[in-house]
């Protein structure tokens, strides 16, 4: 799953339960949305995230685990969650971000393209702390009016 993306796989369960810790820390401080995708049975698959809700443009993302994929869940938790942002925070900018290798975070991004605005920004080529080589592509996505 983060074959493209930011973090490395966690080196432990207690690394895993920090980075969760922060989103939940964020969610108590008002600065995020974080929403659980289940499955009909009520398996968690992934979750969605809007962070930086004091900011003018907030950041998204969205996480799908593998066996799940190509099945709609990551427009729909990503719809929902901007959805959120949109009508309880007022907010219209969001910045998204995918290695340009990832083909279904770039095509997820697509499927927005009615209701925003997407401008490419320019291509930042990174280094992960354990050598994997990303290549991100953000995009500001500015609602429609």
């Amino acid at each position: 799953m983060t074959k493209y993306q930011w973090p490395d796989p966690f080196e432990s369960v207690d690394d895993a339960r920090e980075l969760l810790q922060g989103f939940l820390d964020g969610v108590k401080n008002g600065e995020t949305i974080l929403l659980s995708v289940l499955s009909e049975n009520g398996e968690f698959i992934g979750s969605s995230e809007v962070h930086g809700l004091s900011e003018d443009c907030c950041e998204v993302g969205v996480w799908i685990k593998k066996s799940e994929w190509n099945k709609g869940h990551a427009y729909t938790a990503l719809k929902k969650a901007l959805d959120i942002a949109r009508t309880k925070y007022g907010k219209k900018e969001f910045f998204y971000e995918a290695d340009i290798r990832n083909i279904g975070s770039m095509k997820l991004l697509r499927k927005f393209e009615d209701e925003y605005e997407i401008i490419e920004q320019e291509l930042e080529k990174v280094t992960t702390d354990s050598g994997k080589e990303l290549e991100l592509q953000g995009y500001i996505m500015k609602v429609r009016e």
